[in-house]
């Protein structure tokens, strides 16, 4: 019965694992580490995935956005930033928002912001996840960069984007992408659940181009 509203309520299985314990029951669902030779085939799709995606960039997470993988394209993105958040374990939410992060370059910076918290939310509402939690607030306490544009809701629905965009400053020119991301739908490993790829696409031929023209690709 516990197992049941879970699935309905759509917890996450570490929560369910939570839920289960609370009621007197076993927890149903292992964690193991990354490393674990029974996720290899899930390590293997994860790289596969984000090779093919070059030359466009693409990562996998987890749960509490730490880096997880990232395909070389990654690199185009993360020109300027400061050493001192390149280290691991790497937030990319915490690169993304930081002020000696990607930040500065970000045409769109409270629109973009604004989609992180949101997201980030979300979470917080599924797992009640302290680690989250304090991700958000450190990242809510974040200056907005000087010069920042304002943010502007639009005002119709023709003049709506299709996605949230993120557009950044790069020396080969403005780069636009709109993301979408993976997670294994079968999963019945805590590890392998909260295991996510953020597959970023052009929002625009002019990013479509300068990314098939970067040397290394």
């Amino acid at each position: 019965m516990v197992i049941h509203l879970a699935d309905q309520l759509s917890v996450p299985l570490r929560e369910r694992n939570t839920l289960l314990v609370a009621a007197g029951f076993a927890p149903s669902y292992q964690e193991r580490n990354r490393d674990d030779p029974e996720l290899a085939a899930a390590r293997r799709a994860v790289t596969s995935l984000l090779e093919k995606h070059e030359p466009y960039p693409a990562l996998a997470v987890d749960r509490h956005w730490t880096l997880v993988e990232a395909n070389r394209s990654v690199a185009a993105l993360l020109d300027g930033v400061d050493a001192s958040l390149l280290r691991e374990p790497l937030n990319v939410l915490r690169i993304s928002l930081h002020p000696q992060g990607v930040a500065p370059r970000i045409v769109n910076f409270r629109q973009w912001r604004e989609h992180v918290l949101f997201r980030l939310d979300m979470q917080i509402d599924n797992s009640a996840d302290t680690g989250l939690i304090a991700l958000r607030k450190e990242l809510q306490d974040y200056p907005v960069p000087a010069g920042a544009a304002a943010h502007r809701s639009a005002d119709s629905v023709e003049a709506a984007p299709i996605a949230v965009p993120l557009r950044i400053r790069t020396r080969a020119g403005v780069l636009s992408f709109i993301s979408t991301t993976m997670i294994f739908g079968t999963a019945l490993d805590i590890t392998l659940s909260e295991l996510a790829v953020e597959f970023f696409f052009p929002a625009d031929e002019q990013t479509s181009t300068i990314l098939q023209s970067l040397p290394g690709r």
